[in-house]
């Protein structure tokens, strides 16, 4: 198993990031929190978890060792698979989540993009008592309102890369800025679009 990659962060992107590691460069699937802790730095270290498939070999990165596990807690859930846990982990932080399981506020669960009432009902039966609310969550800072257009084209980009259909994303962060203003950062864009609304 590869417990974690550090060097240099070669590309940044909401959904991935490239960290290249003695001359070779690891494709890493990452949360919208992590990407948010890691975009401005040059020198990164992910803690990872390699997930062996039948039809892909994929590694998945943290920028803290928690997050990571509650990623694995997450997919040890029946119908949770690597890339909803990371929807999940990047619409909430760790200590949100804790919060939501403590509460067992279904809804919340709910509100995420492809979690549905039975999905969430096992998660908080599963996890209710092994994940605990802990810390408070840091708000992302805004973006200046000349950043506006540049962020709202990369956070279509990267619920595009999530698999979610272009024009039903483009009117709802079209919505969300409507509603939110226009000085959203692109990880809030992102947050936002992946809650069901």
């Amino acid at each position: 198993m590869i417990a974690y990659v550090q060097g240099k962060l070669a590309e940044a992107e909401p959904t991935h990031a490239i960290v290249e590691c003695g001359g070779i460069g690891y494709m890493v699937r990452i949360s919208l929190n992590t990407y948010g802790e890691i975009r401005e730095r040059e020198q990164v270290k992910l803690y990872t978890f390699f997930q062996v498939r039948e039809d892909a070999h994929v590694l998945y990165g943290f920028s803290r060792p928690d997050e990571r596990e509650i990623f694995e807690l997450l997919i040890s859930v029946s119908g949770v698979g690597g890339n909803t846990a990371l929807l999940i982990l990047s619409s909430m932080t760790a200590a949100d989540l804790g919060q939501t399981l403590h509460t067992g506020n279904l809804a919340a669960l709910k509100r995420i993009k492809g979690i549905g009432e039975k999905t969430a009902a096992r998660i908080l039966l599963e996890l209710k008592d092994k994940i605990r609310p802990a810390g408070t969550a840091s708000s992302a800072p805004l973006a200046h309102a000349g950043e506006s257009a540049q962020n709202r084209s990369e956070a279509l980009a990267a619920l595009i890369r999530l698999g979610l259909p272009k024009a039903e994303m483009e009117k709802r962060l079209e919505k969300i800025e409507k509603e939110q203003g226009s000085g959203l950062s692109v990880e809030q864009m992102i947050k936002s679009a992946l809650r069901n609304t």
